[in-house]
């Protein structure tokens, strides 16, 4: 009798589960299709992320343009995607306000997202000017830019800041949404300034507009196609291509890795709620790894050298670096894992074999093959197995 007992709630938590992976799957087919057609506007699009946001929304079928100062990198993973001609790009300052909101006015985005930054942690110290310029006052651009016009449809809006907006008192907790933000650094500084700046807008001029806005702020995103200077993963394999050593600054400081496709998830996943009406406008999400998988600078390196051969390295004295950064930095991602269904589903052994293979045949001879739409579909599947 007990084995028939136990057989019935086995088979109940057995359909339970069955039928949330498909309410989930569903889910995902129906935030595909939200994007499906639609008009979406992303800052920064020739950037790291913002060309891994723009190849995954047209692989929805959605119309995406883009506005950017230039290329940022070379090499480029934009123009390695060779997206130009599938997404209309514009180039000029997003400070400039009157081209901004012209360009706004003529495509009449059904969703935006702002990545348009300056990101590197060391060039704030060398140029704080352009640092300040670009986060700030392009931020402030773009709220300006959609103060001024008065669109019939409603608009969302992804403004995307950075983790480095907590004041860091080196939390091991995890910094949660409501925390204290500010920064020490112009890069950090200039991050939590435009928290307040996105705040005060928001509450000030945007209360009976159709237009929803949601901020995000994510940890360390690493991912191939990423060639930005200064960064680790960029640093290493630059370095390794070549066989040389790469100079770690800080090797047993503690970041939120992940990979870029998850993060970008939880941005469209914040933009598709926020659409649906799940969430409330104006609302701050964490976006970052869980703390077990927080990893050490040299832990990440010597997991990459199960990928690589020739892998070396070597650390970089004290009175050599040029500015300080932060020992350990972690998020408290429970929000966004409770509100927006969304976590890092990748392991860290995935997420650096990824971040690994991709650099592996950028650096081939033999093929040069660029494998950005392969990892897509490995990451899509990958969603389609896992319950939120």
């Amino acid at each position: 009798m007990s084995f028939m007992i136990n057989l019935t709630m086995r088979s109940k938590k057995m359909k339970k589960l069955y039928s949330s992976k498909l309410k989930f799957n569903k889910d995902f087919q129906s935030l595909k299709k939200a994007f499906y057609k639609k008009k979406i506007l992303i800052t920064g699009h020739t950037g790291f992320k913002g060309s891994w946001l723009t190849l995954w929304l047209l692989s929805f079928g959605a119309k995406v343009y883009g506005i950017s100062k230039d290329i940022p990198t070379n090499p480029s993973h934009y123009k390695q995607l060779n997206i130009s001609k599938k997404a209309k790009g514009y180039f000029f300052e997003i400070q400039n306000k009157y081209k901004l909101q012209q360009t706004v006015k003529t495509i009449k985005p059904d969703y935006i997202f702002h990545l348009a930054a300056q990101s590197i942690v060391k060039k704030s110290f060398t140029d704080p000017v352009t640092t300040w310029n670009t986060n700030l006052v392009g931020t402030m651009s773009l709220l300006e830019s959609l103060r001024n016009v008065n669109f019939k449809k409603e608009m969302i809006v992804i403004l995307i800041t950075s983790d480095k907006a907590y004041k860091n008192l080196e939390l091991k907790r995890g910094y949660r949404e409501n925390d204290l933000l500010g920064g020490e650094d112009p890069y950090s500084a200039s991050k939590g300034s435009v928290e307040i700046l996105i705040n005060s807008y928001i509450r000030s001029f945007f209360r009976n507009k159709k237009i929803k806005f949601g901020v995000a702020r994510a940890g360390n995103v690493i991912g191939g196609g990423d060639w930005s200077y200064e960064r680790l993963i960029p640093d290493c394999v630059k370095s390794w291509s070549l066989n040389k050593k790469v100079f770690l600054r800080n090797p047993n400081s503690t970041r939120p890795w992940q990979h870029v496709l998850e993060v970008l998830f939880g941005y469209l996943k914040l933009a598709y709620f926020l659409k649906k009406r799940f969430i409330s406008s104006n609302e701050a999400f964490n976006f970052g790894p869980p703390k077990s998988k927080k990893m050490r600078v040299i832990d990440l390196v010597k997991q990459m050298r199960i990928h690589w051969k020739k892998v070396e390295w070597k650390l970089l004295s004290e009175r050599k670096k040029t500015y300080k950064e932060a020992r350990l930095l972690q998020l408290n991602s429970n929000k966004a894992k409770r509100k927006l269904k969304w976590k890092c589903i990748l392991t860290q052994k995935q997420t650096i074999k990824l971040v690994s293979e991709w650099y592996k045949h950028f650096y081939s001879t033999k093929s040069k093959r660029i494998i950005s739409n392969e990892q897509i579909n490995f990451y899509e599947k990958l969603i389609n197995k896992k319950k939120q």
